[in-house]
């Protein structure tokens, strides 16, 4: 198998990095398996018991897929000469390592010594900002590729609300409201909402507004958001602000940008006692559903997308390897930094996510 089918993934053996390594094997990519503990890169690759089942088990047994030894590399964020080796060869890198404020520098610096394409899982409005603000202007001028928040948060609330908005070429108002059933926060989710929390100041939260992200110390208001059914309406606590107001304003022209989340995820995130996903499927996948609520305001007049799924960190995996293959086969629309919106033709990738996704458009 040829380089141009060897896909990077730094941080390969964590939760979302799993998912991302079976979607990979399952489009005929080969994985190469990147991450500082070669104990748990092996256990991965062979599909051992430490690791489950499932997606990222024994169905996945690295030689079983490709009749060769598995493609495991060693490396650290803050050795380059580790990550350079661990690029040799491949044909893009996903990030899958938070917290990304320490991770995606060292990767992306990679990425642009190697000339290969880069996108992450980033889910840190800090860590994204950081990616935009450093490299837009290098990466244009090299004509690099560059995708970060190529996730559930910030990448697919930026699809909906760009495949939403249709010819529009701008807007009053985008909101995106997550109807999630539970929040089991991985341990990865923990350690990038810290560093976050960290880098804002103790208390202090983000909104979008006039144009501009905004902090304040004030208590994110709560309100009743009417999602479609089955859900149906439910308490969400307003601003409670996710990568989307780094991704949809990179691009759009929309002065307000607001995301919502369901009362129950946001209790279930915040309290120390919550345990991490369990796999209840095959996949590997959590029985935790979703439903995202995305409205276009302009005007008078409103616009909508309504996605459905399982699995926040599950469905993750095929929205940044359909970014790949895309990105690896020409089929994009910027070269530089962009959301995944800007990237790339946003209702056509939302149709690709069938069946992992259900995507309605009302426009």
């Amino acid at each position: 198998m040829g380089s141009d089918r060897t896909v990077a993934v730094f941080g390969a053996y964590g939760h979302t990095g799993r998912f991302v390594v079976a979607e990979l094997r399952a489009r005929g990519f080969r994985p190469a398996l990147v991450g500082r503990d070669p104990d748990r890169l092996k256990a991965l690759a062979y599909g051992t018991k430490a690791h489950g089942t499932g997606a990222y088990g024994t169905e996945d047994r690295a030689a079983g897929a490709y009749g060769t030894a598995p493609d495991i590399r060693t490396a650290s964020a803050d050795d380059p000469a580790s990550v350079d080796r661990a690029l040799t060869g491949a044909a893009a890198v996903i990030n899958c390592a938070g917290p990304f404020a320490t991770t995606a520098a060292p990767v992306i610096e990679a990425a642009l010594r190697a000339g290969i394409p880069y996108l992450d899982v980033a889910a840190e409005i800090e860590a994204n900002l950081d990616t935009f603000a450093h490299y837009a202007e290098r990466a244009h001028a090299s004509q690099a590729l560059i995708v970060p928040a190529m996730a559930f948060f910030g990448g697919f609330g930026d699809l909906l609300a760009t495949a939403a908005m249709g010819d529009w070429t701008a807007a009053d108002e985008v909101h995106i409201a997550y109807g999630l059933s539970s929040w089991h926060p991985t341990t990865g989710t923990r350690t990038a909402g810290a560093v976050s929390r960290g880098r804002r100041g103790a208390g202090r939260r983000i909104r979008y507004t006039a144009g501009r992200l905004e902090h304040r110390d004030d208590t994110p208001p709560t309100l009743e958001w009417p999602f479609p059914e089955p859900l149906g309406p439910r308490t969400v606590i307003g601003e409670f602000t996710m990568a989307d107001v780094v991704t949809v304003p990179s691009h759009l022209t929309v002065p307000e940008v607001r995301t919502y989340m369901t009362a129950e995820a946001a209790r279930d995130l915040s309290s120390p006692d919550t345990p991490a996903p369990a796999a209840v499927d095959e996949r590997g996948r959590s029985d935790q559903t979703f439903l995202v609520d995305v409205v276009v305001r302009s005007g008078g007049a409103e616009r909508r997308a309504v996605a459905r799924g399982q699995d926040i960190y599950a469905v993750t995996a095929p929205l940044v390897v359909e970014a790949a293959e895309r990105v690896l086969t020409g089929r994009t629309r910027a070269v530089g930094v962009a959301s995944a919106g800007r990237m790339f033709d946003a209702p056509d990738f939302l149709r690709a996510l069938s069946p992992h996704i259900s995507v309605e458009l009302f426009t």
